[in-house]
């Protein structure tokens, strides 16, 4: 049985050698056009956690029941704005939270949390520039600027960490890195609006 968002559909799992096999059927068919697959599930369970990227090794006399669902482009992006704004709040908690461990003299897990807070922010602009060239983003007024301050403060910061200058770093997180990464909510509220577009068209 082959269920594709909530839809039983006329494929009999069977007639196929293996797993890839059916993906490309589905995907041929037309079932998942203009969609995002979010989550597979092969005998009721996800299919990324019991057999990661070996569909073709899969063959169908396994298999009982595949599930797939997916979601629109505009339905996936809403959802990530969603998350973005609470990555920046984390983002702007954590800028916080290293800053004080500085200049509280408490190096080892000030640079710690600091690793950190640059993995968050590595994500968020990971998930910006996702959704930055699907709805032109980059054509808005002021988000090339806030990219480059963003850009520009990182180096600066690099450099301050290289010189252990903890008090330097702490005063460019408290000035510099929270006032910046407030100026991401507009950017946020920027893809909200294109995602709304998006959605009336």
């Amino acid at each position: 049985m082959i269920v594709i968002d909530g839809q039983k559909r006329d494929m009999d799992i069977r007639s196929f050698e293996n797993l890839e096999q059916v993906f490309e059927s589905v995907i041929e068919q037309g079932f998942l056009a203009d969609r995002i697959v979010t989550d597979v599930f092969v005998n009721d369970e996800p299919f990324s956690e019991i057999y990661p990227n070996q569909s073709e090794d899969i063959e169908t006399s396994e298999v009982e029941s595949l599930e797939i669902k997916s979601s629109t482009t505009v339905e996936m992006a809403s959802s990530i704005t969603l998350e973005l704004y609470k990555v920046v709040n984390i983002m702007a908690g954590g800028g916080k939270q290293v800053a004080e461990l500085f200049r509280q003299a408490d190096d080892a897990e000030a640079l710690e949390l600091y690793q950190d807070l640059l993995d968050v922010t590595r994500d968020f602009l990971g998930m910006v520039g996702t959704l930055r060239d699907q709805f032109s983003l980059s054509k808005k007024i002021g988000f090339e600027a806030v990219v480059d301050e963003f850009s520009s403060l990182f180096t600066e910061m690099t450099e301050v960490l290289e010189n252990e200058d903890w008090i330097l770093l702490a005063d460019l997180l408290e000035y510099e890195f929270l006032p910046s990464v407030e100026k991401w909510k507009n950017v946020i509220s920027a893809i909200r609006e294109d995602v709304r577009e998006a959605a009336k068209g």
